[in-house]
């Protein structure tokens, strides 16, 4: 009995340790700041979720639907510069063929915690650069012959495209990458690309094409980190008289 016991024992302490390296200094960030501030630390991510609701209750309407989709429906067949300008609204128009709720779910969920840990306007930024990654894909993909990897059927270019599933897919991999939740963040890449293999669609294949664009954010940010820490460490080294540091 004393083995099995200990072993299991063992096995909770490596849960607990994984647990505590992966997600502990996140949730240290968000209890913090939920504690303090409760709803006040999130003031973008309310306004965000008032009009998805907001968009959702006009389009459903005989005299809205045809506003909302002048201010926020996007797709691939649009002119290029009509597409620039109705992106920033179109994450926050739910699609018209899934239920609203998981819109706003998605929405409070991951851009409160994104808010929490990135700060407004970088996860602006963030969901933004996602949501026009998957935009752009779907532009190019339209143009490729649909029988390779990134091409699409040309009827994809009258598909609507609104919702923020690509800015959540895109500001998850972000705040793990910023946490070094790591296992979390090859788990979200592993489920988009199992929903591309099951579900081979239009959606799936922007999530992919926004949580590339965030990697190469997430690689640009490594290197303007690296580059300022030479940079001090070259300073500092100058004003001791040290010699500088040679890599």
């Amino acid at each position: 009995m004393a083995a099995p016991q200990a072993l299991g024992v063992q096995a909770l302490k490596t849960v607990i340790a994984f647990v505590r390296r992966e997600w502990g200094p996140l949730y240290a960030t968000l209890r913090r700041a939920l504690v303090t501030k409760k709803w006040r630390a999130i003031p973008m991510t309310l306004g965000a979720v008032c009009l998805t609701a907001l968009f959702q209750l006009v389009q459903n309407q005989s005299w809205g639907f045809g506003l909302v989709r002048n201010l926020g429906f996007v797709k691939a067949e649009d002119p290029l510069r009509v597409a620039l300008l109705r992106t920033p609204l179109s994450l926050f128009v739910p699609a018209l063929d899934l239920p609203v709720w998981g819109a706003l779910a998605q929405v409070l969920l991951v851009f409160g915690i994104a808010e929490i840990c990135l700060g407004r306007w970088r996860t602006l930024v963030i969901a933004y650069v996602s949501t026009l990654a998957g935009t752009t894909y779907a532009r190019i993909g339209v143009s490729l012959d649909p029988e390779s990897l990134f091409g699409l059927p040309a009827s994809d270019a009258v598909v609507v495209d609104t919702g923020p599933s690509a800015a959540v897919v895109g500001l998850a991999v972000f705040v793990c990458w910023r946490y070094r939740a790591w296992c979390t963040a090859a788990l979200v890449a592993v489920l988009m690309v199992g929903e591309v293999l099951f579900k081979n669609n239009l959606a799936g294949k922007e999530h992919l094409a926004a949580i590339a664009a965030v990697l190469a954010v997430c690689g640009l940010s490594a290197l303007r980190r690296r580059w300022r820490l030479r940079r001090q460490r070259l300073r500092t080294g100058s004003r001791s008289g040290a010699p500088p540091i040679r890599s």
